[in-house]
């Protein structure tokens, strides 16, 4: 069953229990209020009959007035015996035990109901001492008023209460149904869009939020559930296109050295007249193209490593990466005078590849630099921030510099795969930085990983300054 006739059963269920209820409670207080009435007449004649001393004189019992419901139509006397006495009206009153008990004194009065020749009446039995030859006869002088009107009152009331109770339960069903719709039409909406999504795949579709209720957050989380979806999408499409884009560009840059060293290969296999400077000349450029494949193979593993998401990542110092890393500079390009400025700060990274980068700013640094030349390197809050003193970069370049493979103008010529300034980018985006390039006012570049870092406590960039300069 759906859940809209559920609930629209559910509230007409309610709905209705409540309604009986509140008919039979209804139904009781009137009958009660009309048979106090009754009663409330028949004891008050019964208190005027002991008042006057009718007993004892005989003939008809005294009456009320009209105004308060007049003599009861029906009376007579029972003794002890059972011997009945008529005193007024045309039937004959039960003597059942109850009212033998009453004559008898063993108990004082008592009101019951009774049919008697298809007449439906309200009794009421009192006890009595009827005035004898030298005693008292004790008796029960019996007071009947027909219930014919109150049968009809209540044949009435329930008519109407029947006819109110099968209404409500009618009425509480319709609204319920139409309550349930009204509260269950943004459900609908999702299991809409739902079923939207599952068949076309269109993530940009949104519920309506129509108030702040528990459907209503339903539908809002929802919303963030697809927007969500939708962004891990976005990210899969793009890390896919971009896998594509690198085999792509990897196939391309592998195919010159691999071309070449297979050439030189083969004109080694096949010997000839090669003089020896010629065998060794190849020999030379085999080994090269060896390491510059090797090289661009590496750059590749690392550039694939770094789509991968960060799963271990530790408090690290990011002056000691750099401070390392210039050493291993200096050892590398002897000629070119690296002149360090490090602050103590910390972010929470992978020291591998954070060395990574750096090594791949002070190595394009160094590449640039004139012979003699100074390379700047600054550690503080921003991140680090490598500077040379060489030819800087053609500003149509500058937007591209940190792209895979890309080779500006003033790089044409120079050995490099083009994959360590992408390397960079990339390592500062995996840690929530950034990577950007300018041209110095004076001269030369400027490239720098920006970082989220904290300064260490307990030392200052003073403490540091003999670590970082060159060892003798």
């Amino acid at each position: 069953m759906p859940l809209r006739k559920r609930l629209g059963l559910v509230s007409a269920v309610a709905v209705g229990i409540a309604i009986v209820l509140a008919a039979i409670v209804c139904y009781l207080v009137v009958r009660g209020q009309l048979l106090s009435q009754v009663d409330g007449a028949l004891t008050a004649q019964a208190i005027l009959i002991r008042n006057e001393h009718a007993i004892a004189s005989g003939g008809d019992f005294p009456g009320l007035p009209p105004n308060a419901g007049g003599s009861a139509p029906y009376a007579q006397v029972v003794t002890a015996d059972g011997s009945v006495q008529p005193v007024d009206g045309p039937l004959t009153l039960p003597k059942d035990p109850q009212i033998l008990s009453v004559a008898s004194g063993q108990t004082d009065s008592i009101f019951e109901d009774a049919t008697v020749s298809g007449v439906h009446l309200r009794i009421y039995a009192f006890h009595a001492l009827q005035p004898a030859p030298g005693q008292f006869v004790s008796i029960a002088i019996v007071l009947a008023r027909p219930l014919g009107n109150i049968d009809h009152i209540l044949s009435n009331l329930r008519l109407v209460l029947f006819l109110l109770c099968a209404g409500g339960v009618a009425l509480a069903a319709a609204l319920g149904r139409l309550a349930a719709r009204q509260v269950l039409a943004p459900l609908a909406e999702v299991a809409q869009t739902a079923q939207h999504i599952s068949e076309t795949e269109d993530l940009t579709s949104r519920i309506h939020v129509h108030a702040d209720d528990e459907v209503g957050q339903l539908a809002s989380r929802f919303n963030a559930m697809i927007e969500r979806l939708q962004g891990s999408r976005a990210a899969l499409d793009d890390s896919v296109r971009a896998q594509r884009q690198l085999v792509a560009d990897a196939s391309h840059e592998l195919r010159t050295p691999v071309t070449s060293l297979r050439t030189n290969i083969e004109v080694l296999l096949e010997g000839g007249e090669l003089s020896e400077d010629d065998r060794r000349r190849l020999l030379s450029d085999v080994v090269e193209q060896s390491e510059e494949l090797s090289a661009l193979v590496n750059d590749l593993i690392e550039l694939a490593r770094g789509d991968l998401p960060v799963e271990i990542a530790e408090d690290v110092r990011l002056d000691r990466i750099v401070e390392d890393a210039v050493a291993r500079a200096r050892r590398n390009v002897p000629d070119i005078a690296f002149a360090p400025k490090l602050e103590p700060v910390i972010i929470d990274g992978i020291p591998e590849r954070l060395g990574r980068a750096v090594n791949n700013l002070l190595d394009n640094a160094a590449r640039h630099s004139p012979p003699g030349g100074t390379v700047e390197v600054v550690v503080d809050l921003n991140g680090v921030r490598v500077r040379d003193h060489g030819a800087g970069v053609a500003p149509e370049d500058l937007p591209y510099v940190f792209d895979r493979f890309f080779r500006g103008t003033n790089s044409r010529g120079r050995q490099g795969s083009g994959l360590g300034l992408a390397i960079v980018r990339q390592v500062a985006l995996q840690h929530g930085g950034s990577a950007s390039a300018a041209n110095a006012p004076d001269g030369g570049a400027v490239f720098t990983m920006h970082l989220p870092a904290q300064r260490a406590s307990g030392e200052s960039a003073h403490d540091l300054a003999g670590a970082a300069a060159p060892r003798q």
